[in-house]
């Protein structure tokens, strides 16, 4: 049995006010995930900059200063 199945045995477990509850969440997660996919362009650059021999990090400090002049 895959873990989707077994998940979808247990919710017909659950009274029918909860299984609405549980099939209402699984939905609004899987819109948002839809929503939050990276394009293909996102995904190339991605990997490019995890590639990189010698990534810039920023300390705390850095990064809100870096913050604070793109809002100012």
């Amino acid at each position: 049995m895959t873990k989707l199945e077994l998940a979808i045995a247990k919710l017909k477990e659950l009274p029918a006010e909860m299984q609405e509850d549980w099939a209402a969440m699984i939905l609004s997660q899987l819109e948002d995930q839809e929503r939050y996919t990276l394009t293909d362009e996102q995904v190339a650059e991605v990997k490019r900059r995890l590639a990189e021999e010698n990534p810039k990090y920023l300390t705390l400090e850095e990064f809100e200063a870096f913050v604070e002049r793109l809002i100012a």
